[in-house]
């Protein structure tokens, strides 16, 4: 009998993990994404897009469904999503993995200002005008038409509608992986003295991370906010050992 494993994704390991599940044949995977983004990578197994309503309706549908296994491996700042997922399972008592990416740390150089979010960040800016590199999602842009004199460089993976209210905002469209010699292009073509970004970790956007610290920009960095605790792995390969863990039967893992 097909064991039922429902991933809750929107990042690339999401993707990658889905696709390595899929490829067993004791297993059926759906991929589900919040649809936040108009034109998602396409993710090679079958996916559901939207919200469930909530911890209850996550539970209901897992109950549905008859999930066997939940996973969460939403972006690391998807932090209600992960909560709901954590209370989702101990409502339909199925168990739960979830793949955190590890957060970048500061290496010798970097000049890191932390914040907790959006409107801090306009306060750490200060009141001087500067050229500021938005890499945020299109949810956090709106706070900064609260800081007109800065110039904006945002990009973002979908058009910012509306548009951030401010004289000068400079539009890019891009999606990942950004390979450090292009942001370094991007920051100095754009002269670029502050950048306002999320601690996502991983490679695909670590690039302008490094190209910063090259020429001595700040980066401001919103804090990664606290997860729900459940058992973790720390890249697709830990969790793909974590899921063969869990197939086992009941008698080999000495339960």
């Amino acid at each position: 009998m097909l064991q039922k494993i429902l991933i809750l994704g929107g990042t690339t390991e999401a993707r990658q993990l889905a696709g390595k599940l899929a490829q067993r044949g004791d297993l059926a995977v759906t991929l589900s994404l919040a649809g936040r983004t108009e034109s998602p990578v396409p993710q090679g197994v079958p996916t559901r897009s939207g919200g469930f309503g909530g911890m209850e309706g996550l539970a209901a549908y897992l109950r549905q469904e008859q999930i066997n296994l939940l996973i969460d491996a939403t972006h690391p700042y998807a932090a209600n999503i992960s909560r709901n997922a954590a209370e989702a399972a101990l409502l339909a008592n199925v168990p739960i993995l979830a793949l955190r990416r590890p957060a970048w740390e500061p290496a010798a150089g970097d000049r890191w200002t932390l914040v907790a979010d959006a409107a801090e960040a306009v306060q750490a800016l200060g009141t001087a005008p500067r050229k500021v590199f938005l890499a945020l999602g299109r949810q956090e842009i709106a706070e900064f038409a609260a800081a007109p004199q800065h110039a904006y460089v945002i990009r973002s993976v979908d058009p910012v509608e509306p548009p951030l209210d401010v004289p000068d905002a400079t539009y890019i469209l891009a999606r990942g992986p950004f390979a450090e010699a292009d942001e370094l292009e991007l920051l100095k073509t754009h002269r670029i003295d502050a950048i306002v970004a999320k601690n996502s970790g991983g490679s695909a956007t670590y690039g302008k991370i490094a190209a910063a610290r090259k020429l001595g920009i700040e980066v401001i960095l919103f804090r990664r906010p606290v997860l729900p605790d459940v058992p973790a792995a720390a890249s697709v390969e830990e969790l793909l050992g974590k899921v063969d863990h869990w197939l086992d039967p009941a008698e080999k893992r000495g339960v």
